[in-house]
């Protein structure tokens, strides 16, 4: 429940997150990338592909430059794009049995294959995809025992706290004893703190903005930034969970605290997430509104993309759907796509306006009918429901 609630709110937040630098592909060899990763103690990602595939090309294009899958990839794995076609491609396509692309490989630091995913994925399904060949790799059982056993040197809690959080397990408790005792000037305290954080109402993060001057001459400031942002990113999502608005003012103060650049965009994005939880169609629609400010009030796609979340969070409620008909009007007129015009004429339905959402269903049957045959059926079937 927790992941999937974080994986909404990470959703919510895509389509008004400001565009940023996504996957960094490491471009030596596999043997120099299994050497990189036994260093840096991290799985590797293998992008393998071929150069005339399409939906290698898509995902190339908009996963794996998209923000937040940069962050999570950069942190976790080591990555690579292999041709299967060129160079060391083909030996790696028999070595790992590629046969169709794009497959997605995830692979231990010594080079055995962890899981496979054959297909492209969008960003959610990809990152889902990665946590899951993360957790696969729980070696935190040797940490835990000699924790049992009573050893409380610093360098086996850092590994320990780091291989919780790679095999997303809680490490907070170990975390919070740790510091109890802990000599608040040793380097390793620090790596401790920042690989302990990973909510924003936690003594932890306080610990971190305390020491973050530190803390950012062993990572590097955008490192340290990242791991603020999904601090309080999981913040959001707890008061989401648990509908708390203390929590949700928490995250938003903490973003415009320690993240200034991020915040109005945060507060909008995680004011529709908490809003939705709980059921409050009016304050929903007044963040959509600021959401929609940020990104500019006559892009088509950003109009569609919050109409749609709209429609989806509260399909019956009147003051929800006359807001999102209002937004899938501009939509279909500045865009004159397919989906706009469908779920405008949808919309129109469900506000009772028959002949209008006759008008412009038929307007999306003729645009598909010339541009997106597979589309056709169900906007027949739409018609067929509006004329009753």
């Amino acid at each position: 429940m927790k992941k999937n609630i974080f994986l909404s709110i990470t959703l919510v937040l895509c389509f008004v997150r400001l565009q940023a630098q996504g996957i960094e592909f490491f471009h030596g060899t596999f043997a120099e990338a299994l050497v990189k990763a036994q260093t840096e103690n991290k799985l590797i990602f293998m992008d393998a592909f071929a150069e005339w595939c399409g939906p290698c090309k898509r995902m190339a294009a908009t996963v794996f430059t998209d923000e937040k899958v940069g962050k999570f990839m950069n942190s976790n794995f080591i990555c690579l794009k292999k041709d299967m076609e060129k160079g060391e491609g083909p030996e790696l396509s028999r070595k790992f049995d590629v046969s169709a692309y794009p497959t997605l490989l995830f692979l231990s630091a010594d080079g055995k294959l962890v899981q496979r995913t054959v297909g492209a994925l969008p960003v959610d399904g990809f990152i889902t995809t990665a946590r899951q060949a993360l957790g696969k790799i729980d070696n935190t059982k040797g940490f835990e025992k000699a924790y049992t056993e009573g050893k409380r040197e610093p360098e086996l809690i850092y590994n320990y706290v780091r291989a919780l959080s790679r095999a997303g397990k809680p490490s907070l408790k170990i975390v919070n004893e740790f510091l109890q005792k802990a000599d608040m000037t040793q380097p390793t305290t620090f790596k401790i703190i920042f690989e302990g954080t990973s909510q924003a109402d936690s003594k932890v993060f306080d610990l971190l903005i305390k020491n973050r001057a530190a803390i950012t001459t062993l990572y590097s400031e955008q490192q340290v930034k990242d791991r603020i942002e999904e601090a309080i990113e999981k913040t959001a999502a707890n008061a989401v969970q648990f509908k708390s608005a203390e929590l949700q003012a928490e995250a938003k103060a903490k973003m415009k605290a320690h993240l200034p650049d991020k915040a109005e965009v945060f507060a909008a994005a995680s004011d529709m997430a908490f809003f939705k939880a709980v059921n409050d169609a009016k304050n929903y629609c007044k963040a959509c509104e600021t959401a929609l400010k940020k990104e500019g009030k006559n892009d088509a796609r950003t109009l569609y993309t919050i109409a749609k979340q709209m429609t989806d969070a509260f399909p019956e409620e009147k003051v929800v759907l006359n807001t999102a008909e209002k937004y899938l009007k501009k939509a279909a007129e500045n865009g004159g796509l397919v989906e706009y015009y469908y779920l405008y004429a949808q919309t129109l339905h469900r506000n009772g306006k028959k002949n209008d959402a006759l008008t412009n269903a038929e307007k999306a049957l003729k645009l598909a009918k010339d541009t997106q045959m597979n589309a056709v059926p169900s906007i027949q079937q739409l018609i067929e429901v509006i004329k009753g």
